[in-house]
Order: structure tokens, then C-alpha cells, then sequence
């Protein structure tokens, strides 16, 4: 009998009506066919695979070291629902507890924020465009614009590069000293920018380190443009390494051996892999890197000597034209400074924006 149900069973196994199981001849039990286990290996393979995609990006989504970022983003959602834009909840603000806090809040940042920027526009053009035009055409004014800007231009790129090599290198590998040189791309944060345009001084001045070494290949540095480009440099240099560092931990990499292993170099790599899972992180960056380098007024004004129509940048054009009594010039000068800061913080929310936008699809 026993024969002649296995028998029954097979030829009913090959038309089809059974497909999967089979019964075990000598304990009766029901075993999966081959077909159905390789099918069975493979959903449960897929389940397992789809909780640890999901946590990773929980915990992508909530480590600390991405969560100012995220708290940024969300920020800048649309008016009337904060964190509308990144997925946040905001709750009414009904209790009068809650209305003193807002008030305070809104009272707060209008003294210290809106009121002195709306401030600055007024007295610029409060004797009419035409003192306004006439500061702006000014030659000292046009040199101070033109060195702010040249100054901008050459200090994001080379911070770029150096902070892209710099994050990659650092997330990468293990050596000896990582820990202290990570607290030293700090270091421009929590120095005054006196002191750093000090320490410049100290070491490229006269009596510095290398004094005789530039004497002789006549090269000057203070009071020089090159001195404030190493100034501008210096308080920049932590920017781009900082935001691309936690990016850089979080990405898989998986995807950059799975290049390497189709034979692609180093360079094809970064540009076709590393690049597109960076590239909001160092946007950012750059952002941030350039209106510091256009706004830094303490490091730049000791290693230039503030020399108008040489190395006066417009921030120091500010603060002379003002102790001068030519207010209309500074006035004019703080409203350009102004605009450049909005436009830089118009491109910031449309980076935060597209990158809320990617992350939420």
C-alpha cells in the first residue's frame, strides 16, 4: 500500500497537482520539495534582508550625528506646519503657557535678528538711491568688493578638495592619531580669529619662522593678499570635513566594492558612487564655507593691516567707512553683505529642501 501511494503520489507530483510537498515514506510528515525550499530560502532571505534595511535607516535616520541636519531640514518647511516638509508633528499652541513662550521667542529673535537686518536697509537708502549709488560706484568700494568675492572664490575650492580628501581618508582608515587629529580640524572653532590672524602674523611676519626662507624668494605674506587668503583658510577648513564625516559613516560600502570588483579605478569610483551619496553633505558645506569666507572680519583684519584700496575686504570696508563718518558708504557695504548672506541662505533652504525631498521618497 505504502509503494502504491508513494507511486500515486509521484505520478500526481509530475501532472502538476502537487508541486511542492511530498509525504516522508517513513514517518508520514510532510517535506518541502526542492523547488519549494529554494523558494522558501529566498522569502525568508528577502525578510530578513528588508528589517535590516529598515533598521539601518532608522538608525540612520537617528543617530546623533546626522540629527541637526534633520532638524534643519524640517525647519525649513512650508509656513504654518513646521517639519511639515521632513514629517513632523507640531501641536497647537492653546495654553497660555505656550503663548508666553512663543511671544518671548518671537520677541527675542525680532530684536536680535529681524529688527537690526530691516535696520541696515533703512538707513542705507534713507537719503534717497542716490547717496546709495554714489557709495556703491566709489573705487575703494568696488577693490573691496572685488577682493571679498576673489577671496570666496578661491577658498571654497581649495577647502572642497582638501575637506573631501580629508573626510574620505579619515572614515576610511584606522592610523595612529585619528582621535587628536579630528580635534584638530576643531581648532578653528574655538579660536578667536584675533588670535588666529596673530599666530599667522607670528609665524610669516619679520621675525617669524619663515621669514628669511620668504625674504629670499620674495614672497610677503603679511599685510598681503596671500596672508588673508591663508586667514580665510583657516577659519573655513572644518566646514566641508565635518558635514561629509558622518555622511561618509552612514553610506554602505558595499556599493564601492561592488565597483571596484567591475574593475573600476579610484576616480570612477568616488565620481560615479561616492559622489551622488555625498553630494547634499558637501553642498552644504561649500554653503556654509562660503559665507564664512566672505564674513570674516577678526583674522583678516590683523594679517592685512586693513590697507584701503589694497587689503580691505568689504567687512573691514565697513568698519572704517563707519569710524570715518561715512555712513552712506557703510550703510551701502552692509546692505551688499546682506543681500550675499540671503542669497547664500536661499540656496541653503533649497539644498535642505531637496535633500528632505530624496531622503522622504
Amino acid at each position: 500500500m505504502e509503494a502504491l501511494s508513494s507511486s500515486s503520489l509521484l505520478q500526481r507530483r509530475a501532472s502538476g497537482l502537487i508541486a511542492s510537498t511530498r509525504p516522508c515514506l517513513c514517518c508520514q510528515h510532510t517535506v518541502s520539495s526542492p523547488s519549494s525550499l529554494r523558494r522558501n530560502m529566498e522569502s525568508r532571505s528577502t525578510q530578513r534582508v528588508q528589517p535590516a534595511a529598515a533598521s539601518r535607516r532608522a538608525v540612520q535616520l537617528q543617530s546623533p550625528s546626522n540629527s541637526r541636519r534633520r532638524l534643519v531640514i524640517r525647519a525649513s518647511g512650508p509656513a504654518g506646519g513646521m517639519g511639515a516638509h521632513g514629517g513632523g508633528r507640531g501641536e497647537p499652541v492653546d495654553t497660555w503657557q505656550k503663548k508666553t513662550i512663543l511671544g518671548v521667542a518671537i520677541t527675542y529673535i525680532l530684536l536680535t535678528v529681524i529688527l537690526p537686518f530691516i535696520n541696515v536697509f533703512i538707513q542705507a537708502f534713507a537719503k534717497g538711491l542716490g547717496p546709495f549709488l554714489e557709495a556703491v560706484m566709489e573705487h575703494d568700494f568696488i577693490h573691496a568688493t572685488k577682493l571679498t568675492l576673489m577671496l570666496a572664490a578661491i577658498t571654497v575650492p581649495l577647502n572642497t578638495l582638501f575637506g573631501t580628501v580629508a573626510a574620505i581618508l579619515i572614515t576610511r582608515n584606522e592610523f595612529p592619531g585619528k582621535v587628536l587629529l579630528l580635534s584638530l580640524l576643531d581648532l578653528p572653532f574655538s579660536i578667536s580669529p584675533v588670535v588666529t590672524g596673530l599666530m599667522l602674523m607670528l609665524l610669516y611676519g619679520r621675525a617669524g619662522w619663515f621669514a628669511t626662507a620668504l625674504a629670499d624668494g620674495g614672497l610677503k605674506v603679511v599685510f598681503a593678499f596671500s596672508g588673508m587668503l591663508l586667514a580665510t583658510l583657516f577659519v573655513t577648513l572644518p566646514f566641508i570635513v565635518r558635514e561629509l564625516i558622518p555622511t561618509l559613516e552612514q553610506m554602505d560600502l558595499a556599493q564601492e566594492e561592488a565597483a571596484r570588483s567591475l574593475g573600476a579605478n579610484p576616480l570612477q569610483v568616488f565620481w560615479h558612487v561616492t559622489l551622488p551619496n555625498i553630494r547634499w553633505g558637501l553642498l552644504y558645506g561649500v554653503i556654509l564655507t562660503n559665507a564664512r569666507a566672505m564674513g570674516e572680519f577678526g583674522a583678516v583684519s590683523v594679517i592685512s593691516g586693513n590697507i584701503i584700496g589694497r587689503t580691505q575686504t568689504l567687512t573691514l570696508f565697513v568698519e572704517s567707512a563707519y569710524k570715518e563718518y561715512n555712513s552712506e558708504a557703510a550703510f551701502a557695504a552692509a546692505v551688499l553683505l546682506s543681500c550675499l548672506a540671503l542669497g547664500t541662505l536661499w540656496v541653503k533652504d533649497k539644498v535642505e529642501q531637496a535633500a528632505a525631498a530624496e531622503a522622504a521618497k
